[in-house]
């Protein structure tokens, strides 16, 4: 046997043995981010096919009048599937999956902080994808548009299972983007590279930080409004139905208070896209780093305060009307600011207009029309004048694909080398960007016109004479422009991987911490972790490489066997923590083939099958959770540089409790949403609620909240005698606060049966049943978790060394708790004051 000749050599050689995956059917176990970055890419991409050739099915309907090549029930089916398509399986999913190959490498971490979350996300959006797209096969293709407005989507005039693959597929698919989100707030904030503090952090790594903050906060809205539906049309709960107390206007503040966020979450991870390729394309540092910095944070703000812009038509009162128009228009500041610093870098360097440069290009001329159109649109007279017509449809898809898919592109182009170890070809390249340009502007320019004639949108046919024939023609024939453009990028690519020229490392002469891996990069990025002194790492220490590549940074010794990265302070980026990451499992896909059960049984009323779907998740995670950790403590761990630093399950607040955290904001504005459309339905609603449907008598419910307040304060207890060392007073305090935890369940319980009125007679009752539901399911869930977190303290996980585990169930305890103190005054004190 030959030894490898270098030191960089022979670590990769060591580092190989546990961190590669396993090969044939033992790649579906992979967790390492490389791996699920690309699932996602892939998986994105193959969706944006299907969803590019729904649309042009459509397109060749509508290329001229009075056309029958499709019937109107196929068209709505095609309309809806296209828009969900390309909104929920495509665009948010692949922006995701460059982050999640990405962002690791630009921060110096060696994998994502949660590696089995990731995997677990992916899993939960490809099976969500399959499952919307099975409808197909059961003659039951959602037609209801891709925005579900109620009450088309009701089971009144959508009897069938159309509406409920759509409800079901797409909460399964926002349950990964979530999952995603949560993963890449936690890795940025803890997992950065020494000296890459939170003002040398990329501005891609900047943007997507914003968006998945968005993610973790706008999500929500829209899955409640989908679990709300779908129980509507399940059980006849009258969330929507305004014959018994419902709003249908309830499902649009939902879907909005989602979907205009959405447009942002899509467009800041395309700015990050070109705040990263114009600096090294230009060969310069970009200009107003913190004023881009400053506009991402405040468009992420501005965003949520947007929704009612898609709601003009609504009978909306004019003053609130005067606001979103307002806050509409806002919205351009914060977007000017990044081009105009996009701009200025372009003038002061020295631009290559190569591939990647085109596409940056294209996105400018795009995405201007997009934002004037935009303006246009956010006055309230002229909106009301182009509602629902084809301008419309122009302006989203200048917005999306000018201001998104051509950034994309760009990116892709320009990362390439770095997932094939080989260069593009720059002809076929450009002439895929030409094919690009004209036939988008062909396809969507045109259809402002169309719509300022009167165009309206969702219609499959038309009469001639109206005007609509040329430009409708006009648009079909670009829309099969853009069609050769995309089999072109597939050809180029497919001819790429077998014929494309090596790839040099840092083919583009970047200044950014990606480039510092091999192409293609090895699992674990990182022989060593770099210390970081600049923005521009590359630019500002030359030497970087080969420091990084023979074992001059931390964690260079691979005689550990474990997979590690570091953990690093928030602000500063200072080393706190040895984080052991886990290795590959199919806990992941087991574990989502079990939420899968859970929709799949739901979806054809086979509730026994859903409920074994659901325990079985649970029973999966719980399983899951007892596989974190390591009973062998190494204690403090040399990391290099004469650092020795403690394992992160040491750390009361390591990665665990930063993940829970994250994932209870989400919870909190699912929740919050959820007491939203009470508060709604209270304003919109005439004799809201009905007195006879109030409960009066408080004296249980009382008990009930007196009952779970004492377990909070038991459990801070109980974790102060846990830092003292006093195991056995821990245990006593958790055991009193499950304890007064069941008093709460028994108390609310009897309530409930006490209150005779049906949840499906209001939407009132309604509400109230299912703010109780989810303060049930969550104490459970809190006692569970304490009961587990008492058997890890018996065989050690859990202990005054290692509180991180307990830690983690006081917090989602505390939440608990703050919940019903949130829910208790909604369903009890306020009813009787009304």
């Amino acid at each position: 046997m030959i030894e490898p000749r270098s030191t960089a050599d022979r670590l990769d050689a060591r580092f190989s043995i546990f961190w590669s995956a396993p090969s044939g059917l033992g790649q579906l176990s992979a967790v390492n981010h490389t791996s699920i970055g690309n699932r996602f890419i892939v998986t994105g991409f193959i969706f944006f096919l299907i969803g590019g050739l729904l649309a042009m099915l459509m397109r060749t309907q509508l290329a001229l009048p009075n056309n029958d090549f499709i019937d109107f029930q196929t068209y709505n089916e095609l309309f809806s599937m296209h828009g969900t398509t390309m909104m929920f399986l495509f665009a948010v999913p692949i922006l995701e999956g460059f982050a999640l190959y990405l962002v690791p490498k630009m921060i110096g971490a060696r994998d994502l902080i949660f590696p089995r979350l990731s995997a677990f996300g992916y899993w939960c959006y490809l099976f969500g994808g399959v499952l919307l797209y099975s409808s197909f096969f059961f003659g039951q293709v959602p037609d209801s548009g891709w925005f579900m407005y109620t009450p088309l989507s009701s089971r009144e005039f959508t009897p069938g299972k159309g509406s409920d693959f759509w409800l079901l597929g797409v909460t399964f698919v926002e349950i990964s983007a979530v999952t995603a989100a949560i993963e890449l707030i936690a890795s940025i904030l803890r997992t950065r590279a020494p000296g890459m503090t939170i003002v040398r952090m990329p501005l891609f790594v900047w943007a997507m930080l914003v968006v998945s903050f968005m993610i973790v906060f706008a999500f929500p809205p829209l899955i409640l409004g989908s679990i709300l539906l779908e129980i509507e049309r399940a059980f006849d709960l009258p969330f929507y139905a305004p014959e018994r107390g419902g709003d249908p206007l309830l499902w649009q503040h939902l879907f909005w208070l989602f979907g205009h966020p959405e447009v942002y979450i899509v467009f800041l991870p395309a700015t990050g896209f070109l705040s990263m390729l114009i600096p090294a394309l230009c060969g310069r540092p970009i200009v107003g780093y913190t004023w881009i910095v400053m506009a991402l944070i405040a468009t992420g703000f501005i965003s949520f305060g947007l929704w009612v812009h898609h709601m003009y038509a609504t009978g909306i009162p004019h003053l609130a009307l005067s606001f979103f128009s307002a806050a509409s228009l806002a919205v351009v500041i914060p977007t000017s600011i990044q081009i105009f610093a996009w701009i200025a870098t372009l003038w002061l360097g020295k631009p290559r207009l190569n591939v990647p440069m085109l596409f940056v290009i294209g996105f400018f001329v795009n995405f201007i029309i997009g934002g004037l159109t935009g303006i246009m649109i956010a006055l309230v007279p002229f909106d009301w004048q182009v509602h629902d017509t084809h301008f419309i449809v122009a302006h989203l898809h200048y917005v999306l694909i000018g201001g998104m898919l051509f950034p994309l592109l760009a990116a892709f182009y320009y990362w390439l080398p770095h997932f094939s170890g080989r260069m593009h070809s720059e002809s076929i390249g450009r002439l895929v960007f030409w094919l690009m340009f004209l036939g988008f502007n062909l396809t969507f320019l045109i259809m402002h016109f169309t719509g300022m004639q009167g165009m309206p949108r969702r219609v499959y046919t038309y009469t001639d004479g109206l005007g609509w024939d040329w430009p409708n023609l006009v648009s079909s024939v670009g829309g099969f422009v853009m069609s050769a453009a995309v089999g072109l990028l597939v050809v180029d690519l497919l001819l790429h991987f077998f014929y494309g020229r090596r790839a040099p490392r840092d083919p583009w002469k970047a200044g950014s911490l990606e480039w510092v891996t091999r192409l293609p990069p090895q699992p674990y990025n990182f022989i060593s972790i770099p210390e970081i002194k600049g923005r521009d790492p590359l630019w500002v220490q030359p030497n970087l490489v080969e420091h990084t590549e023979n074992g001059g940074g931390y964690l260079a010794d691979p005689a550990s066997g474990r997979r590690e990265t570091l953990g690093t302070s928030v602000l500063q980026a200072r080393p706190e923590e040895v984080i052991h990451l886990p290795t590959n499992t199919f806990l992941p896909l087991v574990s989502a083939s079990f939420v899968a059960m859970f929709f799949v049984g739901f979806l054809f009323e086979l509730y026994s099958v859903a409920a074994a779907g659901a325990l079985l998740a649970l029973a999966s995670g719980f399983f899951w959770a007892w596989r974190s950790g390591d009973l062998q403590d190494p204690g403090e761990v040399d990391a290099g540089h004469g650092l020795h630093l403690p394992m992160h399950h040491r750390n009361p607040t390591g990665p665990g409790w930063w993940g829970t955290l994250i994932a209870l904001f989400s919870n909190g504005a699912l929740y919050a949403s959820l007491l939203f459309g009470y508060y709604f339905l209270w304003t919109a609603v005439p004799d809201w609620p009905p007195s006879a449907y109030v409960i009066h008598d408080l004296r249980l419910p009382t008990l009930g909240l007196v009952s779970l307040l004492a377990s909070s304060v038991c459990v801070r207890w109980a974790i102060s005698r846990l830092q003292h060392a006093k195991l056995p007073q821990f245990r006593a305090g958790i055991v009193a606060a499950v304890l007064l935890a069941g008093g709460f369940l028994v108390a609310e319980f009897l309530a409930m049966r006490a209150y005779a009125v049906p949840a499906e007679a209001h939407a009132y009752s309604a509400l109230l049943h299912i703010i109780v539901g989810y303060q049930f399911v969550h104490v459970g869930v809190a006692i569970l978790a304490a009961v587990f977190v008492l058997v890890r303290v018996h065989f050690g996980y859990v202990g005054p060394q290692r509180q991180l585990g307990a830690r983690v169930m006081s917090l989602f305890w505390h939440y608990t708790v703050l919940a019903w103190v949130l829910g208790y005054t909604t369903v009890h004190l306020s009813a009787l004051t009304l």
